[in-house]
């Protein structure tokens, strides 16, 4: 037996059980596979067809199938159900906690969506499955799962230890059980400690803790995982506008939702639109990347257009040219440092958080600091290397000119695409180096038209 520790998917291993599929060496793909985890087997399982894979699904545990389905990246998943009739999906589905049930049903033509859940025999299961159907995927009650443990408030420890006995047949995980009134309504929780040392006859309203974090259906997913980012949460409960106690939001499907974030965050900094993988086709990672590189052309072409429009100038003074590339670098860098960081804040909301004149007041003595520095070293440089206090001082008023600009459209613009609803990311990426660019080009060469009188 492989345990999932010891399991290494190698070149020479996918070769082999290539080969063993090609052969349907039953009992290599069963005994190689007997006990890895169920995410290496999906990994392992994207190498191949629907086909191929649906047959090595068929020789592994129901349970481990389900898991190894809900692991399998989006694009692959959808493939792979189509394989499947509504049968052999009810079987896997009855195996999933409600939430990562609903989410494949949600992939699932409605047709055979409805014939999967009327082959559901658990009455319970097939209701939790319609009823999270109802919700966006993006908001607290797409992401929770109606599996968890309560308990009323009126109980003594010894029904309720019966109840979590019960209970635990359909909840893999217990972080905590919650504490309900008669109507449902959540009212908070109580640790399996306190249960486990309390005696048969003290009743759960003596124990209970009634200081519980919860959030209602309609939160967004990223207010969600800021709260259990907050407050250091295994599980958040989620309620109605009532009160009611809805289900539960797990840790692991949080960190689903943290990683998509940060992910569809870079993607929009490096000037990616779309949400793309590294093994999609070549046809959709060129349209997810080519809007931005086509910003970022026609930003040069205006770049290039607005130097020529000093041609005259150049030609006077030739050195000038030589620190274009230095004025247009330092004002991208600088705007992206900044954006960066106001992104990060508008991604983790501070309830004390500075107004919008105190941000700008710190930039700008950020900016000054940094801009007096960075212009004293060019002076030095340019001074040194050439002997000409003008294009010394030209370059480094500019460039003293630049990180102000550059600090200050790095910290607005991303707020003012959160103000109208537009990701903030988007600061991060092209736009603001363009930007930066041609306003870098701007001052550069007033500054030379006031310092040298052109």
């Amino acid at each position: 037996m492989i345990q999932d520790m010891e399991f290494e998917l190698s070149k020479e291993y996918l070769e082999r059980f290539t080969e063993a599929l090609d052969t349907q060496e039953v009992d290599f793909i069963q005994s190689t596979l007997d006990g890895v985890n169920p995410a290496d087997i999906s990994e392992l399982l994207e190498e191949f067809d629907s086909e191929a894979s649906k047959y090595v699904l068929g020789l592994l545990k129901a349970d481990v199938g389900a898991k190894i389905i809900v692991d399998l990246n989006e694009e692959a998943r959808e493939n792979f159900l189509e394989y499947f009739s509504a049968d052999e999906l009810s079987i896997y589905i009855n195996e999933l906690d409600s939430d990562d049930g609903a989410d494949l049903l949600d992939t699932l033509p409605i047709k055979l969506r409805e014939e999967v859940i009327s082959n559901i025999t658990d009455q319970d299961k097939a209701s939790n499955l319609l009823e999270l159907l109802h919700y966006d995927d993006d908001v607290a009650g797409g992401l929770m799962a109606k599996e968890l443990i309560c308990a009323n408030l009126n109980w003594t420890i010894k029904r309720c230890i019966e109840e979590i006995r019960t209970q635990t047949d359909k909840v893999e995980k217990i972080y905590s059980v919650y504490v309900i009134d008669d109507n449902d309504v959540l009212l908070g929780r109580v640790s399996l400690k306190k249960i486990i040392l309390s005696s048969d006859n003290t009743k759960v309203s003596d124990i209970y803790d009634d200081s519980v974090v919860s959030v209602e259906t309609f939160v967004s997913e990223e207010e969600v995982a800021f709260t259990m980012q907050k407050y250091d949460l295994d599980a958040l409960p989620v309620v109605n506008v009532r009160g009611k106690l809805m289900g539960r939001i797990t840790i692991d499907d949080v960190v689903d939702v943290i990683t998509e974030q940060a992910e569809e965050d870079i993607q929009m900094m490096s000037g990616i639109s779309g949400d793309v993988e590294e093994d999609d086709s070549a046809w959709i990672l060129s349209k997810a990347r080519l809007p931005w590189l086509v910003i970022g052309l026609v930003g040069g072409l205006l770049g290039a257009k607005f130097i020529s429009l000093f041609e005259k100038d150049i030609a006077i003074i030739p050195a000038m040219a030589f620190f274009i590339p230095l004025i247009t670098a330092t004002g991208g860098n600088v705007g992206i440092q900044s954006s960066t960081l106001v992104v990060q804040s508008l991604a983790s909301p501070n309830a004390f958080e500075n107004s919008l004149f105190q941000k700008m007041i710190k930039v700008l003595f950020v900016a000054i600091i940094n801009g007096t520095i960075l212009s004293i070293i060019v002076f030095g440089i340019v001074i040194f290397s050439t002997s000409d206090q003008s294009i010394a001082g030209t370059v480094s008023i500019a460039l003293f000119s630049v990180v102000l600009l550059a600090s200050f459209m790095g910290t607005i613009t991303p707020l003012l695409l959160d103000k109208f609803g537009v990701n903030p990311a988007l600061a991060s990426g092209p736009f603001i180096t363009t930007a930066n660019d041609l306003l870098g080009l701007g001052v550069y060469f007033t500054v030379a038209h006031f310092l040298y009188g052109l």
